[in-house]
């Protein structure tokens, strides 16, 4: 028997350091959670994508009183992107939730990483992912970072 870990390496720093090219992105993501629908949660996300031919793709969190039907902002703007520019890749993608405490950062759920690993598997390339809040940041590249045992296609058979 033996032991294995894994380690996972991210920046983290100030909002005010974050380079242009990431804090429109991030901007995005912050507009976004503004226009979240999460009357149940009280729960604002916004999401942002940008893509490689340029495109700045924003998505929220769509609550519904049916539960299972909502969807999370960073769903939505993948979804968007993949059905919209099915031929572009995701370089960075920024999250965003609102009235948390200064020093929280918070990543994608479950549902959500899983989508990005598989939206990473399609463009065969990781993509950077920003989480924000008005003071800080965290920058990672690739969803390995947030799940490094993550299911994909390559457990099928053939």
């Amino acid at each position: 028997m033996e032991k294995i870990t894994k380690s996972v390496t991210y920046t983290k720093g100030k909002y005010a350091e974050l380079k242009a090219e990431y804090r429109n992105v991030a901007d995005a993501a912050i507009r976004a959670a503004k226009r979240a629908h999460a009357p149940y949660s009280n729960f604002f996300v916004g999401a942002a994508v940008l893509l490689d031919n340029g495109k700045l793709i924003e998505g929220n969190n769509q609550e519904n009183a049916a539960y299972p039907s909502g969807l999370c902002a960073e769903r939505v703007a993948l979804f968007f992107a993949g059905s919209q520019f099915p031929e572009a890749s995701v370089r960075i993608l920024a999250v965003h939730v609102t009235e948390l405490p200064s020093d929280v950062l918070v990543p994608p759920c479950g549902a959500c990483l899983q989508v990005i690993k598989e939206t990473e598997t399609r463009q065969k390339d990781p993509m950077e992912i920003l989480l924000v809040n008005s003071e800080f940041f965290m920058l990672a590249e690739g969803v390995q970072q947030f799940m490094p045992l993550a299911f994909s296609r390559d457990y099928f058979p053939v």
